[in-house]
This record gives structure tokens, sequence and C-alpha cells, in this order.
């Protein structure tokens, strides 16, 4: 069995990233190949790519360096969003054999037939609007939980995003087809599955290749909480608009879902809101915060929230850092604004130089930090579950309890992929959450 060709992937970007690069790893592993770390020498690597972020294209040229240190005659595919968006210039760096956009990247294996290197990479990159038919995907086996993929693409036109132009249109994963795939997880003993897609409050859009929506999310939350064998359901990240009253109370009383939501704002300023054109202002964003925090008050409510965008004043920075500090959350994932081409954000007015830009960012990631601290210091004392990671850092195991608070114990192995109640006890100087077991735990 030498000559078993091997295969190695890279993902950049986002959950669902992670979740369509298990798929496609599969589909090699049916075809024969065996699946390498990215770290050895292989014959093929893949690179899943990713448009949202600007540190994501140069990080590209990095990896692709990387992979033909490791073996100069390997062949590369680039697959994924810049892939999508910006498929010639991807085939222009040196070692890059196959570009392949949002339909072709899960027939891989078709255009991998001969692995000698081409001199200029090919490019199958689609018209977008042909990217209107939904591959379901999860990721398994390289972390304690999975990424469950049920809606892709998206029909918002926000002004500084090419997401639409790399996914496409907002399509969603038949119902059955959602429960088959978090059976099928189930099975292979993962505790926790976390929901992913590009706006999946619009689950249920383009479900039988119509617009209407045949199933909402809430149906969809309904049902996965009464799949057997899942021990916690995790919603990633939904729209304020699109998360309901109804859905936030069934997670409170639910038996998987946990208290964790991550909830794009993007700004505290209804002006920069509307430049965005965003589908809601920020009343609307205080309302659900209150209404997770009437209903469950130890949840875990994550913020991402984008500074610099064009127009933005001292003013409006000032209202969404008033706005963030003065409102009852946990943390923050801060983006720096970045110009995107073919995006009207891109041709507006009142651009922010770049050291204002990070001047913002400094100031929200510093607020991220304290808020972070706050909520944690606020559950320390309190009896919760934690399902323990993988990975032995530097002695310890780490873990995430269901309200997502960081805990950290002694390392050891037979705790991996395992979940125990804790009562938290302190925080430790680097910021992560020291715990003891209410039961000591018994290891058979």
């Amino acid at each position: 069995m030498e000559n078993r060709k091997k295969v190695a992937f890279y993902t950049l970007g986002c959950k669902l990233n992670f979740s369509e690069t298990s798929t496609i790893a599969r589909s090699f592993q049916d075809e024969g190949f065996d699946r390498v770390d990215f770290e050895d020498e292989a014959d093929i690597y893949v690179i899943n790519t990713c448009s949202v972020t600007e540190n994501a294209d140069k990080q590209f040229k990095q990896i692709v360096k990387k992979a033909i240190k490791k073996n100069d005659k390997a062949f590369v595919a680039a697959v994924g969003c810049y892939a999508q968006l910006k498929p010639e210039e991807l085939a222009a760096v040196d070692g890059v054999d196959l570009v392949l956009g949002a339909t072709e990247k899960f027939k891989i294996t078709d255009y991998i037939n001969d692995l000698s290197k081409n001199d200029m990479g090919e490019v199958h990159s689609c018209e977008i609007s042909e990217a209107d038919f939904y591959v379901g995907s999860y990721s398994i086996g390289d972390r304690t939980r999975a990424f469950l993929k049920v809606q892709d693409g998206c029909d918002y036109k926000c002004t500084y995003c090419t997401i639409p132009l790399a996914r496409g249109i907002s399509r969603s994963d038949t119902l059955e087809n959602v429960l088959k795939n978090a059976k099928e997880i189930s099975e292979q003993n993962i505790k926790e599955i976390v929901l992913t897609g590009v706006n999946i409050g619009d689950y249920g859009k383009g479900e039988f290749g119509n617009k209407k929506h045949e199933h909402t999310f809430y149906e969809l939350v309904q049902a996965l909480d009464n799949v057997e064998g899942i021990e916690r359901l995790r919603i990633s990240s939904i729209e304020p608009n699109l998360l309901k009253n109804e859905t936030i109370e069934f997670v409170s009383q639910s038996r998987t879902f946990v208290p964790h939501f991550h909830i794009p704002l993007q700004s505290g300023s209804d002006d920069i809101l509307k430049l965005m054109r965003r589908r809601y202002l920020r009343n609307v964003y205080t309302e659900r915060v209150a209404k997770i925090r009437e209903v469950m008050p130890h949840a875990c409510i994550g913020v991402d929230v984008i500074v610099g965008f064009p127009g933005e004043t001292d003013e409006h920075f000032l209202e969404t850092y008033n706005f963030l500090n003065e409102l009852e959350i946990s943390y923050l994932h801060v983006f720096t604004y970045s110009e995107r081409d073919n995006t009207p954000a891109a041709e507006m007015d009142g651009v922010v130089t770049m050291n204002v830009r990070s001047k913002r960012s400094k100031m929200l990631r510093g607020l991220s930090v304290k808020k972070r601290r706050a909520f944690y210091e606020n559950q320390i004392g309190t009896t919760r579950t934690v399902l323990f990671e993988g990975e032995n850092k530097e002695g310890y195991i780490h873990g995430f309890t269901e309200n997502y608070v960081k805990v950290k114990t002694p390392w050891n192995p037979e705790l991996v992929n395992t979940l125990h109640e804790i009562k938290l006890t302190k925080i430790d100087e680097d910021g992560i959450v020291r715990m003891e077991f209410v039961n000591e735990p018994v290891f058979v």
C-alpha cells in the first residue's frame, strides 16, 4: 500500500470553512487518499481560503510557500471564498496548480487527475449566480466538537461584505438531512455540535431550491433538541433581526442548546448601521440582549463589531464604545474595516485613516478584555458543566463550560472529550478560570 497518495489540508477563516474542509477531506479518503497533517510531506495540499479579513489574503502566499518547502513537486489547490472572488490572482501565486470556486470545490477529486505540476494555475471558477445548489458538510475528527453546516450564502447586501459575491444566494440544507448528519455525528462520540452557516437565522430559505421558507430556524432548533446522543448544541453566530424571542425562550428551557449567543452588531451608531445597510438599528440589539439576560442571566453574549468604516467620525465611534460599555455582554470580536473590491463601501467618502482605525480597534479590544473579565468574575462560585478538549497545554487541560467560560485543570488524558460538573473557583494570571470537580472523576 506504499503508493497511496497523501493529501493535507489548511483552513483559513470561519467555522463554516472548517466544516467544508472536512467534507472535502472525506471525499479524498473515499478515493483512496491518506490524509496527513499540513506539517507533513504530502502529494497534494488543499488550502481552503477566506476573503473576509485582509490578513487571510496575505496568509495564503505564506501557506503555499510552506507546502512547496515540504515537497516542491506537490500539487497545490486553492478552494473557497478568496478562490471564488479572485481566482486569477491566486492562480498566479508561485506553486499554485488549481483554483476552484464555490461550486467546483466539492468536486475537487474530479479535477485532480494528473498530479504533474502546472506552470500556471488552472482556474475553474463559476459565475456566482450558478452557486445555487447546497452541499451539506460537517467537520469531525479535528476537535472535540463538530461544526454542522445547515445553511450557505446570503441575500443581505451589507455594503462592506463580499460574502454574497463569494458564496452566492441564501440556501439551506433540508431539515431531514440536518437531522441525519446530527445523528451521524452523535454516533461518533462527539459531545458538542456547533451549528454553522453564513446567515443561519435565515435557515429554511432555499431548502427545496426555492425562495420560500419551508422550515424556520426556530423549527430547526426544536427538531435538533430531540436528537438522541447529543450532549450540547451551540448556535454559532446569528443576526440580531433573525434571533427571535421564541428561539431565546426555547434555548433557555432546552435539553441541549447552551446559553451562548454570538450576535453581530458591527456598529453602535444608527448612522453607521444605515451606511452599512444592516437590517436593524441599535434598539433591536438592546432588546435582544435584555431578553437573553431576562431568561438566562448567566448566558455568554459575544459581539462582532467593525471599526473604521467610511464615515465613522470620532463621535460615531464613541457612540459604539459607550453603547457596548453599558451593554451587559461578555466579549467582543473586533474587526478593523478593510476595503474590498466590488463593494459599495469601498467607494464611500469619509475614509478613516489606518492609524485611527488601529487606535479604535485597540480601544475596543481593551474593552473586550474588561468585559470578559467581568463576565468570568460574575461566574466564580457557580456550578457549571465543562467539556474538556484534547490538547495538553503546558501541563494543563482546557475546556469550556456550557456558557463559554474557559477553564483549566492539571492535564489528564482520560479527561479528554468528557463532561463533568465543576465549581468555578478563581481566575488565574493567564485569565483562564480554575475549577474543582463537584464529584472526583472515576475512570474505568
